[in-house]
């Protein structure tokens, strides 16, 4: 068998070295070619391990199951392993690098037996640009490979970018037996190695995604002086056709792939604003010459969650996954052999099968029993190219990437953090990211209201200790001449009854719009023991079933429930331990002083 399949010799040991450990019965090589993926579709349909869908209704469009018990990221199961310990942190789990090689290496040896070996060579960001970092994955699964070929950048160009260097990201995947108990995502920051056994689903196999663009890459960021960030980035063009860059960070269930991919409300798309998508869920971001902060989405489609996703939520992604998509565990209409699942709309597939490959019934679904009785599962997913998003940015692949004027954070909190308020700098900013929060809903398993603290929407998925990261950012925020200003949103305030009092989706543009003034120095702000917000009279509200007193009332700032909760926060810290950076103990104790005066 053939290990030499590049002309790469620190590529070639490597294959060769994980090749007599796994054992394959083969080695093939992706060369990110239409003709070889169509054949890899045809194999994957011949052995049941993919269904091709109706051609008319969804041109090269997909369906997967993964097994019952491999259905989401398992955070739990993650591991960064750094020499040290408290390099990784107390937020991460840790396992010794050797410990953990040679646990693992158990759990490899002979696992591909009677099985190909696929050699994936991509790149995260524009091959050749300045963003770019390369990656090769070995993995046993067609369903990977086909993933990745629309999640990343495949193809022999990153193996001619990469030329005779040592440095590139080394993945190693495979399914094994698909043992949740022996079941491991493992990232060894200081080797450039992540290695992710016994899994199919791809949140945990798709390696260039969560493990490489966040965990390696926010590791690589902080050695190197960039970031990576769990940040959608979306431009909005006013009528004259300049375009400004917003990238945020939203924890998950707060609306992130619907603000990446907004439709403007008719109060401004009637006068000609656009919304574009340059990505929904990664952002590296540098220092350019200007002395802005530059950023690219590294990825290169989407790996969106299908329920709720419809006509009214998110139209763009909606159409992106109309073609050329991988559907993972969602329901198949067996009527005219398409996809379906809860929130596309009210007609569920009267003959069609569940998540699992079972007859469904849709008249017992049971809220209570998503999991259980519901036609797609919770998680499911589609895998859709970037490029056919309707509103994808012209910049998208501009390797250069798109100047950043605001951050902004969010979090889902029902009472205590107002519409909107802005930081009053790159240091304050940093401490608004790190005190980030949202309240469990009753769709989230356990109790309903209890705040868990996200920083920067990166508590999975820093590579390191979180002191540190935060560290990162304060040293960033000095090398950035010209920084983006920093904000944060919550659009989830409830009324006495539990119900949502802004209306979100589209609207949430209106939010966007002043953030964007602010950036332009166009409208002034009210300062308050938090930081800068709105007077109402600056947010439009026209067309909105919203008073000004009411909108006065999303903006005000509860000084008993903010003092409430910096006593979360310092737990918080204290739970994150010693390496807190100092600015950030001085940001809370000047907030709790500003909230008692």
């Amino acid at each position: 068998m053939n290990t030499n399949v590049t002309k790469n010799k620190y590529v070639n040991a490597w294959i060769a070295e994980m090749a007599e450990m796994v054992q394959p019965s083969d080695i093939v090589l992706i060369d990110g070619s239409e003709e070889q993926a169509e054949k890899l579709r045809a194999e994957a349909c011949s052995t049941g391990e993919m269904i091709k869908l109706n051609e008319e209704k969804l041109p090269n469009c997909y369906l997967h199951r993964t097994a019952v018990n491999d259905v989401a990221r398992v955070e739990n199961r993650t591991f960064i392993c750094t020499s040290k310990k408290e390099d990784a942190g107390n937020i991460n789990n840790w396992m010794d690098p050797k410990e953990c090689y040679a646990k693992l290496t158990k759990l490899y040896t002979g696992s591909y037996k009677n099985r190909t070996m696929y050699v994936i060579p991509y790149s995260m960001s524009v091959v050749g640009s300045d963003f770019a970092k390369y990656g090769i994955e070995l993995t046993d699964s067609i369903y990977v490979v086909l993933n990745m070929l629309i999640m990343t950048r495949v193809g022999l160009n990153v193996l001619d970018a990469l030329g005779d260097s040592a440095d590139f990201i080394k993945g190693l995947h495979a399914r094994a037996d698909i043992d949740e108990e022996n079941r491991y995502i493992c990232h060894f920051p200081e080797d450039n190695t992540i290695w992710s056994v016994n899994s199919g689903y791809g949140g945990n196999v798709l390696l260039g995604k969560k493990c490489f663009a966040l965990r390696i890459a926010s590791y690589l960021g902080r050695k190197e002086g960039w970031m990576a960030e769990h940040m959608l980035i979306l431009g909005l063009e006013n009528p004259e056709g300049e375009v400004k860059y917003i990238s945020a960070a939203f924890p998950s269930a707060c609306g992130k792939t619907n603000l990446a991919m907004l439709i403007p409300p008719s109060i401004y798309k009637d006068k000609g604003y656009k919304v574009w998508c340059v990505g929904d869920d990664i952002a590296w971001l540098r220092v350019g010459q200007d002395g802005r902060l530059w950023a690219v989405n590294p990825e290169n489609g989407f790996f969106g969650v299908a329920p709720g996703t419809n006509e009214h939520s998110n139209p763009n992604a909606l159409h992106t996954s109309m073609r050329d998509c991988i559907f993972t565990n969602v329901c198949h209409n067996l009527d005219d052999n398409t996809v379906w699942w809860e929130g596309l709309d009210n007609d569920p597939p009267k003959n069609a099968l569940n998540w699992r490959g079972e007859p469904w019934d849709y008249k017992k679904y049971d809220k209570a029993d998503k999991v259980g009785t519901s036609g797609a599962h919770p998680n499911s997913r589609f895998t859709a190219m970037a490029a056919n998003c309707p509103c994808i940015s012209d910049k998208f692949n501009d390797p250069a990437g798109v100047p950043i004027s605001a951050i902004v954070f969010g979090g889902r909190r029902a009472k205590t953090a107002p519409l909107v308020y802005q930081s009053t700098s790159w240091q304050h900013g940093t401490f608004v990211g790190s005190i980030m929060a949202s309240e469990t809903t009753a769709a989230a398993a356990g109790a309903v209201g209890v705040v868990r603290r996200d920083p920067m929407a990166m508590r999975p998925f820093v590579g390191y200790d979180m002191g540190d990261y935060w560290a990162h950012w304060l040293k960033m925020g000095k090398a950035i001449a010209n920084p983006p200003k920093i904000f944060h949103v919550n659009w989830f305030r409830t009324d006495d009854e539990g119900h949502f009092i802004w209306p979100g989706f589209g609207d949430n543009m209106r939010v966007l719009m002043w953030i964007l003034a602010r950036c332009d120095g166009k409208v002034g702000a009210k300062e308050t023991a938090i930081g800068y917000v709105p007077n109402a009279e600056d947010i439009n509200i026209e067309g909105l079933d919203i008073s000004k007193e009411t909108l006065e009332g999303l903006l005000s700032v509860d000084k008993e429930l903010w003092l409430e909760d910096c006593k979360g926060i310092h737990e918080f810290y204290a739970q994150v331990g010693d390496r807190v950076p100092a600015e950030l103990y001085d940001e809370l104790k000047a907030l709790e002083e500003r909230l008692s005066k």
